[in-house]
């Protein structure tokens, strides 16, 4: 009776298996740099990516494959990412525009742009390319001059799926 009764215990025993499903998703939007930014140094207390002012603004290229996908959203800076010491306060100010596109179809994209804060959000609506040009700068203190150094900062280019 043991025997039959161990049997069907483990004839009646289920089995499971978790059994993985793997893939990999790329990205059908690509964010490039076309052109890196300077600062210009116009007055002993400002830096700024403004041609007039001796600055390259940082130029980014969106390549999108699929459109209605993909929010393009870049952030200027609002700190230094490298700097020599600063004891006093840095103003910053910053705007993205577009500055080309590569269909048509896209020339609505600058006014239907969304900003808060430092940051831009374009709805990535075509198939294509679209080129953003990005102004940054800096005021430090109130007629304080910059300690001499080297000074980076960083804008943040995000591409995000909806």
């Amino acid at each position: 009776m043991k025997k039959i009764a161990l049997a069907l215990l483990i004839a009646g025993t289920a089995q499971a298996a978790e059994i993985p499903i793997t893939g990999n998703v790329q990205s059908k939007c690509v964010i490039n740099t076309d052109v890196p930014g300077v600062y210009g140094n116009p007055s002993a207390d400002v830096l700024s990516t403004t041609p007039a002012d001796g600055g390259v603004q940082p130029v980014i290229r969106y390549d999108v494959s699929l459109g209605n996908a993909y929010t393009a959203k870049i952030t200027t800076p609002t700190s230094f990412s490298t700097s020599p010491a600063l004891d006093d306060t840095v103003v910053w100010t910053g705007a993205t525009e577009v500055s080309e596109v590569s269909d048509a179809a896209m020339s609505g994209y600058e006014a239907a742009k969304v900003t808060y804060d430092a940051t831009t959000e374009f709805d990535m609506t075509e198939t294509g390319s679209t080129w953003f040009k990005v102004s940054s700068t800096a005021t430090y203190g109130y007629g304080t001059a910059f300690p001499g150094g080297s000074y980076r900062a960083l804008v943040v280019a995000e591409c995000i799926a909806r």
